[in-house]
C-alpha cells in the first residue's frame, strides 16, 4: 500500500510518500480502507520535534491518528457485521497517513446515515475536543464568549456550539479572511488579534476558549469578568497561556481544566456526529491534499494559511 513515512524529525519535507506493508487485522482489530486522514496542528509540531505535548513517534513511522473509510476485514473476536460499514476512528497515534489501517475495533464510530465521510473525519478529533471544552466551561444564555483561533478546526465548531447554547460569540482570529469565516458561522462579533490593541476593542467577556496560548491568551485573560472561566484547547502560538492559579484567583476567574473518562470521550464524539447528521453542526474543511502531498499539507498549516480542517484524501484506481 501507499503511505507517508517520517524517517527523521524536521521540516515538512521529511514526510515522504512510499510503499508500506499491507496491514492485517489482529485480535480485536478492524481493517479500514482509508478514504480520508485527519491532520492536526499538534502532528506538525511532533513532526518538527518541537511539540510541547507528549506524543511519541519513533522514526521510521507512518504518522496519523485519525482516519475514515470502509471496514474491509475484521480480526478474531470482532463482529463480522462491521465489514462494509463506514467508520471513523483513531489509529492509536500512528499509521493514519496510509491507504489501509488496522485499528482497535472497539474504538470505531459508525458514520450516521446522511453524514458525508469527510465531514465525519473532520469532526472526529476536533468535534470531541470542542464538545468537551463547551461542557467544561458551560456558557449560559446571554453570556459573552470569546473564541480564539475561531477559524481553526476546533474554533469553527466552538463558534457554532456556543451560539447554539445561547451565548453571544466573539470570534478572534488572525486576519480578515479568517474572521470572515467565523462571521459566516454565526459569530456575533469578530476581532483580528494580529491588530495592536485588539483586546481593548472586544471588551469584557464571561468565557474564553483559548486555542492560541502565548500573548493572545494572556490578553484575552484580562478581559474576563469576575466569575469568568478560561479553558485552553490549543497552542497555535507554540506555547501555553502561562496564566497562574494565583492570578486567576485574584481576578475571581476560574481556569477550567477539562477531564473526561474514555466513556465520556466516546459520548462526546457520538454527540457531535449526531448533531452534524441532523444538520445542526457543520465542520469547515478548508483544505484537501492527496495522500502523497502530506508534506505540502503540513507546510500550509505551519504557514497559518489554512482555515478549518485539513484532510488528506486517498484515491484509488477505478
Amino acid at each position: 500500500m501507499r503511505a507517508v513515512w517520517l524517517r527523521e524529525f524536521g521540516g515538512p519535507e521529511v514526510l515522504e510518500a512510499g510503499d508500506a506493508p499491507d496491514p492485517a487485522p489482529g485480535e480485536g482489530q478492524a481493517l479500514v480502507a482509508v478514504e480520508f486522514a485527519n491532520i492536526t496542528f499538534v502532528e506538525t509540531q511532533v513532526r518538527s520535534g518541537t511539540s510541547p505535548i507528549p506524543m511519541r513517534w519513533e522514526p521510521p513511522v507512518v504518522p496519523g491518528n485519525g482516519v475514515g473509510g470502509v471496514v474491509t476485514a475484521v480480526g478474531p473476536g470482532v463482529d463480522e457485521g462491521l465489514v462494509g460499514r463506514r467508520v471513523v476512528t483513531s489509529t492509536g497515534g500512528t499509521g493514519g497517513y496510509a491507504e489501509m489501517a488496522a485499528v482497535d475495533a472497539a474504538g470505531v464510530f459508525e458514520v450516521p446515515d446522511g453524514l458525508p465521510l469527510d465531514d465525519a473525519v473532520a469532526l472526529l478529533a476536533d468535534g470531541r475536543t470542542a464538545t468537551m471544552m463547551l461542557r467544561a466551561a458551560q456558557p449560559k444564555p446571554g453570556e459573552r464568549v470569546l473564541v480564539e483561533a475561531a477559524a481553526g478546526g476546533v474554533g469553527t465548531l466552538l463558534v457554532q456550539l456556543a451560539k447554539a447554547a445561547g451565548a453571544t460569540v466573539v470570534a478572534a482570529a488572525g486576519g480578515p479572511g479568517k474572521t470572515e469565516v467565523a462571521a459566516r458561522l454565526g459569530a456575533d462579533e469578530t476581532a483580528d488579534y494580529r491588530e495592536p490593541g485588539w483586546a481593548g476593542k472586544v471588551g469584557a467577556v464571561d468565557v474564553v476558549f483559548d486555542g492560541v496560548g502565548g500573548d493572545v491568551a494572556r490578553e484575552a485573560f484580562t478581559l474576563l469578568r469576575r466569575g469568568g472561566r478560561m479553558v485552553s484547547f490549543g497552542l497555535a502560538s507554540g506555547e501555553w497561556a502561562g496564566v497562574g492559579e494565583e492570578d486567576a484567583a485574584e481576578r475571581g476567574v476560574t481556569l477550567v481544566r477539562p477531564a473526561a473518562t474514555p466513556e465520556e470521550l466516546r459520548e462526546f464524539t457520538e454527540s457531535v456526529l449526531a448533531e452534524a447528521a441532523a444538520g445542526r453542526l457543520k465542520p469547515v474543511i478548508g483544505q484537501r491534499f492527496p495522500l502523497d502531498a502530506a508534506a505540502a499539507a503540513h507546510a500550509a498549516i505551519e504557514a497559518r494559511t489554512t482555515v478549518g480542517k485539513t484532510l488528506l484524501e486517498v484515491t484509488r484506481p477505478s
